[in-house]
């Protein structure tokens, strides 16, 4: 079993999923409460990578942060350093192409609750932040929750973008999907099923302990 892979993959994961509910939150929050007319804009791109082949964003942002472009020129010029074939990278990359599994849950928790809530909160004196923190968080707890683990699952399956800007580097951008491919490639059946059946038990524990913990009890169910 590819133990360095395996916990690439999950350091990936943890650090990709952090990100998105720091970024995610906000945009959520402007896609569930604004009445700006062309928002459905902004949720076209968000959900861009749910249609869009992992293969076709992948080369998007690996141009995209290449040394030949204007931004990967600036990158480079200010840290010295590449993003493409590193591990930052790969969490640049995996970002973008989980953004909706962490936006779509987050704004539809945010606008399934009670306006009049909101609204009570904004009266009594209590400003945005203050109301998103003590009211609007707390009752959507479920589909942050939902959110971050549904973007964390994602991203430990991601192969298409992960190898077009990441590469295949032992140590640095071989996830375990990468690692499973290279093992069939090579006849390696074996190591293959050991890798594919520790991620298929891992991602079906945490989808099941997330849909678990939301179950209704069946008398409550109307």
């Amino acid at each position: 079993m590819d133990w360095q892979a395996i916990f690439l993959t999950l350091r990936l994961a943890a650090v990709v999923s952090a990100i998105l509910l720091l970024v995610g939150l906000p945009i959520a929050y402007w896609l569930a409460f604004s009445g700006a007319r062309w928002k459905f804009l902004v949720e076209a791109v968000v959900a861009m990578p749910l249609v869009l082949p992992p293969t076709v964003l992948g080369f998007y942002i690996l141009v995209t942060l290449g040394q030949q472009s204007p931004l990967g020129r600036v990158i480079k010029h200010w840290f010295g350093a590449t993003l493409p074939f590193s591990f930052t990278g790969l969490v640049v990359a995996s970002v973008l192409y989980s953004l909706p599994f962490a936006v779509q849950p987050f704004a539809s928790g945010f606008s399934a609750i009670d306006s009049k809530l909101v609204h009570a909160s904004w009266l009594l004196g209590a400003s945005k932040l203050r109301t998103f923190v003590r009211v609007i968080l707390p009752l959507a707890a479920p589909a942050v929750l939902t959110g971050v683990v549904l973007s964390f699952a994602h991203t430990l399956g991601e192969f298409g973008v992960v190898l077009m800007v990441g590469g295949n580097i032992p140590g640095l951008t071989r996830t375990v999907s990468i690692s499973i491919y290279d093992s069939v490639q090579a006849l390696d059946y074996a190591t293959a099923g050991k890798n594919a059946l520790a991620l298929l038990i891992f991602s079906f524990v945490v989808l099941s302990v997330v849909y678990g913990f939301f179950r209704r009890p069946a008398g409550l169910v109307r």
